[in-house]
């Protein structure tokens, strides 16, 4: 049985959408651990990264290259770069298990770039362990509801 997210849990929610809207990427990888890793299957009901492709599968230094690229201004694919809003809801803690505590919550967001705007929807899941006063992602998983639709360059993080 779930429950409502604390509101400590939800304002790290809130935070994390925070940092990936201004685009202050090296702040928005400081809150994954160092084993950490971000996931967003290809595929409704995938349950494991590593079994088949995905839109993105990043471990922790492939998580430290995107951020990277995106920081130094690089990314061909993002010139200029998109402009984003997150909304953030119905956060409920999942299960808690070995200092994991699972979160789930809604989200919605809107990318804008090149007179061009995109929605994107779907569930979060985080896995957050305890850290000083706040949490850290051990792991996200970002669950598109149209995963499987053709996709045209994913470069920001959801």
């Amino acid at each position: 049985m779930f429950r409502l997210a604390s509101d400590d849990i939800l304002a790290f929610l809130i935070q994390e959408a925070r940092l990936l809207d201004e685009r202050r990427w090296e702040d928005w990888l400081a809150l994954f651990a160092e084993d950490g890793w971000y996931w967003v299957p290809i595929e409704e009901g995938q349950t494991d990264p590593k079994t088949t492709v995905s839109l993105m599968y990043d471990d922790r230094q492939l998580l430290e290259t995107r951020v990277r690229r995106l920081t130094t201004g690089t990314l061909h694919a993002q010139s200029p770069v998109s402009r984003t809003t997150r909304t953030i809801g119905n956060a409920t803690i999942e299960d808690e298990e070995e200092n994991v505590i699972t979160v789930r919550s809604k989200f919605q967001m809107i990318e804008y770039r090149r007179n061009d705007q995109r929605l994107f929807g779907g569930t979060y899941w985080h896995g957050l362990s305890t850290k000083g006063d706040g949490f850290e992602m051990r792991w996200k998983k970002v669950e598109l509801v149209n995963c499987d639709s053709m996709m045209d360059g994913l470069n920001v993080p959801f």
